[in-house]
C-alpha cells in the first residue's frame, strides 16, 4: 500500500487528531490556553453570531466573530436582544439632520418609546433624535427606495372605511365555518321552550331584533330563540333516510339507499303529481309576492326562481344553470325566450374593442372587406373550390350537410356544462318555464341511483306539500398554534343547504353576540356560483330599495335581508368563499 502515490505515511485517524490534541492542551497548560484571543474576551463566546445575552460586560465587548450562517436580518430581531439593547447604553447614535449631516448622540440610555414621546411635544424645525443600534441604518435597506427612518412614520394611518353590509351571494352552500376570539356557547343545548318559541317565529314571520350589546350572550333569550329561527327552511319532497341536496353528483350518495320508487312506475307518477302541485303552488306564491325566491334541484341543473325587485330586476326572473345544447333547443322549440348574459357580456366587450380598432386602422378595414367578399363565396361553395383546381374533387369525399352544421355550430355545443351556459329567463317567459319543467322528461333521471326522483324544491317560506327542516349546528373549540403558543378558536360548523337569506341572518346575530369580531369560511355548491350573474340593465330607471322592502314585506324575510338581495349583484360567477367582520366592519374574500 505504501507503493500507491496517494497514500501518505504521515496520515493519522480522527481519533489519533483528536488524542493529540488533548495532549498538546495538557502540557500546555492553564497559562497558555487563557492567552488565546476568543477566550480573552469577556461576554463572547466561540462558535456565536452574537455575544452572550447575560455577559457583564457586554457593551465593552471587543471583537466578536461573525457567524457565516446567522441570518443578518435577525441578528439583533429577537426580543431580547432587543430589550438588552434599549436597557444597556450604546457606544453612539446616529440623528438625521434636516441637511443631511450625521451627528453624534451624547446620551444613548433613553429608550426608543420615550424618544417618541418626546418628539411630539417637540417644535417641528427641531432636530428630531432618534436611537440606532449598531446594526441599525438611517435608510431601511430592505425596501426598493430609501426610506428616512422617522417617528412620522410610526403614525397609524387613517382609519378604513367602515363596511356594514356584504354584497348577496344567490349561490347555495353545503357548509359554513364560523369562528371568533368570543365562545359559541351561547348556541348550545337549546331548551325546549326557545326552540318552540324559534319555530314559531319563523312559521308566522316574526321577527324581534337582538340587543345591541349583549354582555352575556348565553343568557340572552332572544339570541338563542332567533338563532333557532334562522336555521330552519322549508323542502320538497322529503324523504328521512336520503338527503336531498346536493343533487348534482350525488348518485355514490343514493347508491345502497332504499329506494322503492325505482322500478315502480305507479309510485314514480305520484311522487312527480305531488311535485307538480308545489311547483305550482311556490309560483304562485313568488308571483304574489309572498314567497321572495326558490330553488329547483335536479340531477342535472340548478333553476333560481326570484320574485319581482330582487337584485335590481323589474319583473320575476330565473336563471338556470348548467344547460346543454339540447336542452335549450327544448326551450325554443316551447317558445321560451332567453339570453346568455356571459355570452353577451363577452360579445359586447368584443364588439366594444373591435370598433376602437377598426376606428384606428380605417384604411386596414377598407382593404380587409374584398378578401371577406372572397371568404363569403368560399363559404357559398362550401368550401372545396381548391379541391378542383387540383382536380381532386372525386376523389375526396365532402362532408355532409349535417357536417357542415355541426361544424358550424361548435361554439354552441362548447358551452355545455360549463359556467357560461347559464340562461337567463325574464317576465312571463317564466311561467312557460314552469310548465316546461313540469312536462320535461329528462328532468328525472331514469337510471342511475337517483331513477324516479323528482327535482329538490327549497324556499325560506312555506307552502304546499313541504316538509320544515333545520339545518345542522355544532359548537366547537379549538386550539391553533400561533408564533406566541397555543390560542383558543372557537368554532360554530353549520351544515345543510344554507340560502342567501340564512347567511345573512345568522351574520346579523353573531355580530352583537361575538362582538364584531368573527370570521366566516363559506363552502359553496359549485355548481350554483355562477348564480351571482348580474342581470341586462334595462333603460327605465331602476327601483329603489325602499320600494322593493314595501313591496316584499310579506315575503318572509327580515327587512335588512330584503334590503341587501334586492340590491343588483356584483360578484359575477364568483361566490364569497371567505368573509370577516373586524371592529363590525366587512370585508370579503371570492
Amino acid at each position: 500500500m505504501a507503493e500507491l502515490g496517494c497514500y501518505s505515511p504521515s496520515f493519522k485517524k480522527p481519533c489519533d487528531v483528536l488524542r493529540m490534541r488533548r495532549n498538546r492542551a495538557r502540557s500546555e497548560g492553564p497559562e497558555r490556553r487563557t492567552s488565546s484571543p476568543v477566550a480573552s474576551v469577556p461576554g463572547v463566546r466561540p462558535f456565536s453570531p452574537g455575544p452572550l445575552l447575560n455577559a457583564p460586560g457586554r457593551s465593552q465587548g471587543g471583537v466578536k466573530r461573525r457567524n457565516p450562517f446567522a441570518n443578518i436580518e435577525n441578528t439583533y430581531n429577537s426580543p431580547k436582544k432587543r430589550a438588552l439593547s434599549q436597557t444597556d447604553g450604546e457606544k453612539a447614535a446616529v440623528v438625521p439632520v434636516l441637511d443631511g449631516k450625521l451627528k453624534e448622540r451624547p446620551n444613548a440610555g433613553a429608550s426608543r418609546r420615550e424618544e417618541l414621546l418626546n418628539t411630539d411635544r417637540r417644535k417641528q424645525h427641531e432636530i428630531t433624535i432618534i436611537p440606532l443600534s449598531e446594526d441599525d441604518c438611517v435608510f431601511e435597506e430592505e425596501r426598493s427606495t430609501p426610506v428616512l427612518k422617522s417617528p412620522e412614520s410610526v403614525c397609524p394611518a387613517a382609519p378604513a372605511e367602515v363596511c356594514v353590509e356584504f354584497p348577496a351571494d344567490w349561490s347555495l352552500k353545503t357548509r359554513v365555518l364560523f369562528t371568533s376570539p368570543q365562545s359559541f356557547s351561547w348556541a348550545e343545548h337549546v331548551k325546549a321552550q326557545e326552540e318552540a318559541q324559534g319555530l314559531s317565529a319563523h312559521c308566522r314571520a316574526q321577527f324581534t331584533s337582538a340587543p345591541a350589546h349583549i354582555p352575556d350572550p348565553r343568557g340572552c333569550v332572544e339570541l338563542r330563540c332567533g338563532f333557532q329561527q334562522c336555521l330552519q327552511f322549508w323542502q320538497h319532497p322529503s324523504m328521512p333516510w336520503l338527503s336531498l341536496f346536493p343533487r348534482i353528483g350525488a348518485e355514490r350518495k343514493f347508491s345502497g339507499k332504499c329506494v322503492p320508487w325505482a322500478q315502480d312506475s305507479a309510485l314514480q307518477q305520484s311522487l312527480m303529481s305531488d311535485w307538480s302541485v308545489s311547483l305550482t303552488s311556490l309560483y304562485s306564491l313568488l308571483k304574489a309576492r309572498l314567497c321572495p325566491y326558490f330553488y329547483l334541484c335536479s340531477y342535472q341543473f340548478t333553476v333560481l326562481f326570484r320574485a319581482a325587485g330582487l337584485s335590481g330586476s323589474k319583473g320575476i326572473t330565473a336563471l338556470l344553470s348548467p344547460t346543454t345544447r339540447g336542452l335549450r333547443e327544448a326551450m325554443r322549440a316551447d317558445g321560451i325566450e332567453f339570453s346568455l348574459p356571459l355570452l353577451e357580456e363577452r360579445r359586447k366587450s368584443k364588439d366594444l374593442g373591435e370598433s376602437a380598432h377598426q376606428t384606428d386602422s380605417a384604411v386596414l378595414s377598407e382593404h380587409s372587406e374584398n378578401e371577406e367578399d372572397d371568404d363569403d363565396d368560399d363559404d357559398d361553395d362550401g368550401g372545396f373550390s381548391w379541391l378542383k383546381e387540383m382536380g381532386v374533387q372525386d376523389k375526396i369525399k365532402k362532408p355532409d350537410s349535417i357536417s357542415i352544421k355541426l361544424r358550424k355550430e361548435h361554439r354552441e355545443v362548447c358551452l355545455d356544462h360549463r359556467p357560461e351556459s347559464v340562461v337567463l329567463v325574464e317576465g312571463s317567459n317564466t311561467f312557460t318555464l314552469i310548465n316546461f319543467l313540469i312536462n320535461c322528461k329528462s328532468l328525472v333521471a331514469g337510471a342511475s341511483s337517483q331513477a324516479g326522483l323528482p327535482p329538490t324544491l327549497l324556499a325560506p317560506t312555506a307552502f304546499r306539500g313541504a316538509t320544515l327542516h333545520t339545518l345542522k349546528a355544532r359548537a366547537v373549540n379549538v386550539k391553533t398554534l400561533v408564533r406566541t403558543g397555543y390560542q383558543d378558536v372557537c368554532s360554530l360548523e353549520v351544515t345543510g343547504p344554507i340560502m342567501p337569506h340564512t347567511l345573512h341572518a345568522l351574520t346579523q346575530l353573531l355580530r352583537p353576540a361575538q362582538r364584531g369580531e368573527f370570521s366566516v369560511g363559506l363552502y359553496t355548491h359549485e355548481p350554483t356560483a355562477v348564480l351571482n350573474v348580474p342581470i341586462s340593465q334595462s333603460s327605465e330607471p331602476e327601483t329603489q330599495p325602499g320600494c322593493v322592502v314595501q313591496d316584499l314585506a310579506r315575503c318572509g324575510l327580515q327587512q335588512s335581508s330584503v334590503q341587501q338581495l334586492a340590491a343588483p349583484s356584483i360578484l359575477g360567477k364568483c361566490a364569497l368563499r371567505q368573509l370577516h367582520m373586524r371592529d363590525y366592519s366587512y370585508s370579503w374574500k371570492t
